[in-house]
């Protein structure tokens, strides 16, 4: 299913703290948060997650990563277990394993935005390159460096990749990747919003200058405004983690919020709370007194 309809709420401040209202679901980014730097998931970690959902407080992985690249906590799932991949660009079920995710919901960057947004940022940033992030597929410019440890499916410029009848054109673009070899990554990031507009959503979670470009509407807070809301879920009832800029709406959205001791700047002073970083367990930290207090 494709979903397309624009979410208003979703960078909602709460109004009022909402530390003393029971939770009802977790959702945590994996990079730079749950995961620890050598991306494993702690034991602490994993029991507090168990912990969470015997509790009856579901649990959300909510991440920039692709589907296909949910192995690190496929192993992990308990209840339902969906997560939110590629930034709000779609909610996955991880119950079939490894290779066998199933997409629940796609919310898809149109070509003519992804086309325009390369064209803008082309102008704007000379130099930058790019890389296609589908369903399945995984496509590059002959330029864009080696981030990702796998072999891109096809190396043709953007403009290409994107045409309607480019590779993969059966298939919906979840998001496209910016890379520019010498800009900061905040100037970078500042510089390209102000270049595509409403065109699209631009993001960051790398500390290198990496983009992530999806839908004009399409965040982790939007994503998971939708998914709470078929659960009949308030923002109030919301703990959310993140450490990167691509977590913000989510973090401003959620009734409380924690930034982990390892988060960017602009993430701490947008969250309610902060934890302590992801190689201490900061997550489980929060969740374990959340169950006491329960």
């Amino acid at each position: 299913m494709r979903e397309n309809e624009r979410v208003t709420s979703a960078t909602r401040q709460p109004e009022t703290p909402a530390a003393d209202i029971p939770p009802r679901l977790i959702a945590t980014d994996l990079d730079g948060t749950l995961l620890r730097d050598d991306k494993s998931v702690s034991p602490r970690t994993v029991a507090a997650l168990a912990a969470a959902e015997k509790a009856g407080i579901e649990v959300f992985f909510v991440t920039g990563r692709p589907a296909r690249w949910m192995d690190v906590v496929s192993d992990h799932v308990h209840g339902h277990g969906l997560a939110i991949c590629g930034n709000g660009a779609a909610v996955v079920d991880l119950h079939g394993g490894p290779g066998a995710h199933r997409f629940v919901k796609v919310r898809e960057l149109a070509r003519e935005n992804a086309l325009d947004a390369v064209r803008l940022l082309r102008e704007a940033a000379p130099g930058t390159v790019y890389a296609v992030e589908q369903t399945y597929g995984f496509h590059q410019e002959p330029d864009y460096p080696k981030l990702h440890m796998e072999i891109p499916d096809h190396l043709a410029p953007a403009e290409n990749l994107l045409a309607d009848d480019g590779p993969g054109a059966e298939e919906p673009v979840l998001k496209i990747l910016a890379y520019h070899p010498t800009m900061d990554p905040d100037a970078f990031l500042t510089l390209s919003r102000l270049a595509i507009g409403d065109r699209a959503n631009v993001t960051r979670s790398s500390p290198s200058a990496l983009l992530e470009i999806s839908g004009p509407d399409v965040s982790k807070a939007s994503t998971l405004a939708l998914c709470c809301a078929e659960r009949g879920i308030s923002h109030e009832e919301v703990v959310a983690f993140g450490d990167m800029p691509n977590d913000l709406e989510m973090l401003t959205w959620a009734g409380q919020s924690y930034a982990m001791g390892n988060a960017h700047p602009d993430v701490i002073a947008a969250a309610s709370g902060r934890t302590v970083a992801n190689n201490d367990d900061g997550v489980a930290v929060v969740i374990e007194r959340l169950l006491e207090r329960k």
